[in-house]
């Protein structure tokens, strides 16, 4: 096969701003090398088998030469594959990948640019900065904050840069601002004129850091703010005052523990992304298929004989629905039945089945779907109950106090995991953790048997913990947690809601 090679601009680190043919192109990737700047969370677009290379470059710090990527992705294409070249940013906006696609040309190898999201733009848009504005300029310049140091002099018009350019965008030039606002006020700009920096732009750990060329220098030490950042000097500055959003996010900058199972975590750290939290993903449990599934497979087998099908959770649906379309059956054979389900997502995870709940209780845990079921008939009617095996007893006992048969069969178990309890310890110890959530008794169990038995209490001083409901909340209590926040509506959302009432 002949190889090829794609220079694809990875953004400016908000994985949502990844082009649509640039996450093409890394699914279709045999190699896949990335730099420093770009995402790690890009590479789950990656196919499983694809060989992934990482290549960044950061602060002096080269894993391998531009030399050394250079062969290294024409070697690769030689070979016969698809190489998918990662850029932070643009690949054609100081990414150096005019030096790689002269590298393919010089050996013939067929090659694509995939445009990215340039944090030159990107960056001042997440601070509140609009590069060109009609009532200020209209022009920008790009500018390196440090050139080619191999270079005799500066290829820069400093003078024009000072005088002619209403907005001026210096990226990589940290370590030289001194140097760049000694230029521009030498030629010429008004020492008033507005700057900021932007630290991890469009990311969870944005910084931004304002003052003017009289200032800036001892604003960025004060703040000590460090590489890599973009560098903003023009009047249209002044806008972040009023025009400042990402930064304003209500958990901007929380660094959150998410100890929900990896399959369902997705939903509570895209909410507490959205709010500006930095989530920390440590599962604490996995979600797997029963040891035995003989005991559902009779139940499904008996469904003429139940009146009743009630679900309390997602998972519950998942797997009972799963077993239910092995067994060869459809959802005909439900017609008859009558359902309940705790919780609204557990709802509307059953309509996707076609099928509407018919009860809904107010607060979602056991007891309610017991107080629920008052006005029902249950003398002699057999509910089947499919659920996790280490579910709460409570709900089958009552039911059946109520007068109907419960059977409570296993459809899917949790088990603990413990396969990043070093890099949650390190995490705690260098104080990198501010809060950590707890959505269900099992993840309070096994996140406390992930933490040393002899420290665990002090790794946590200093930590607040959130939990769903008070059913979490007694077992974390138990457990010797102290619990700060717990949910008043027990869903994702309520959890949520009370995380940013607390931190307000």
């Amino acid at each position: 096969m002949e190889g090829k090679v794609y220079l694809v601009g990875a953004g400016p680190g908000d994985p949502g701003l990844l082009t649509i043919k640039g996450r093409e192109c890394i699914a279709k990737a045999d190699v896949l090398v990335y730099d420093y700047l770009a995402s790690p969370t890009l590479l789950k677009y990656a196919a499983a088998d694809a060989e992934k290379i990482y290549v960044g470059k950061k602060g002096g710090d080269h894993t391998l030469s531009q030399d050394g990527i250079n062969e290294l992705i024409a070697q690769k294409a030689l070979d016969g594959h698809i190489v998918t070249r990662l850029k932070g940013g643009d690949p054609f906006i100081f990414g150096r990948g005019g030096e790689e696609a002269e590298v393919l040309i010089s050996k013939g190898i067929p090659f694509e640019i995939v445009p990215g999201v340039t944090s030159a733009i990107a960056a001042p848009a997440y601070a509140g900065i609009p590069l060109t504005h009609r009532k200020f300029t209209s022009n920008v310049a790009f500018v390196t904050g440090h050139e080619d140091p191999t270079k005799d002099q500066s290829s820069l018009d400093w003078e024009a840069l000072a005088r002619g350019i209403g907005t001026l965008v210096f990226l990589m030039g940290v370590k030289n601002l001194p140097h760049i606002v000694e230029r521009l006020l030498a030629n010429g700009k008004p020492v008033e004129t507005p700057v900021a920096l932007v630290r991890w732009g469009t990311t969870l750990r944005q910084t931004t850091v304002t003052g003017d060329l009289g200032n800036i220098v001892d604003e960025v030490a004060r703040a000590g703010l460090k590489a890599p950042a973009v560098i903003v000097v023009g009047d249209v500055v002044s806008l972040r005052e009023t025009m400042q959003w990402f930064e304003n996010k209500p958990l901007m900058g929380l660094r959150i523990v998410v100890t929900r199972a990896r399959q369902q975590a997705s939903n509570l750290v895209d909410q507490l992304s959205a709010l500006g939290a930095q989530c920390l993903e440590y599962p604490t449990i996995e979600v797997a298929p029963p040891d035995d599934w003989q005991p559902l497979d009779t139940a499904i087998g008996n469904l003429p004989v139940y009146d009743w099908l009630v679900f309390t959770s997602v998972n519950g649906v998942k797997y009972f629905f799963e077993r239910l379309f092995t067994l060869g059956l459809d959802v005909r054979a439900l017609g008859h039945l009558k359902t309940a389900v705790i919780g609204p997502v557990t709802k509307a995870r059953l309509a996707d089945f076609g099928i509407q709940a018919d009860i809904l209780p107010e607060n979602y845990r056991a007891e309610s779907v017991v107080a629920a079921f008052a006005d029902q008939p249950l003398q002699g009617k057999k509910v089947l109950l499919p659920r996790a095996h280490e579910a709460r007893a409570v709900l089958p006992v009552e039911l059946e106090k109520m007068g109907a048969t419960v059977d409570a069969i296993t459809t899917y178990i949790t088990q603990p995991v413990s396969s990043g309890s070093a890099d949650l310890v390190a995490d705690l110890q260098a104080g990198k953790v501010d809060l950590v959530t707890f959505t269900s008794s099992s993840t309070v169990t096994n996140f406390k048997a992930l933490l040393p038995p002899d420290s665990w209490h002090d790794l946590l001083t200093g930590i607040r913990i959130a939990s769903i409901g008070p059913i979490t909340t007694e077992t974390a209590e138990k457990l010797g947690f102290k619990v700060d926040i717990t949910a008043d509506t027990y869903t994702i959302p309520g959890l949520c809601a009370a995380i940013v009432t607390a931190c307000q």
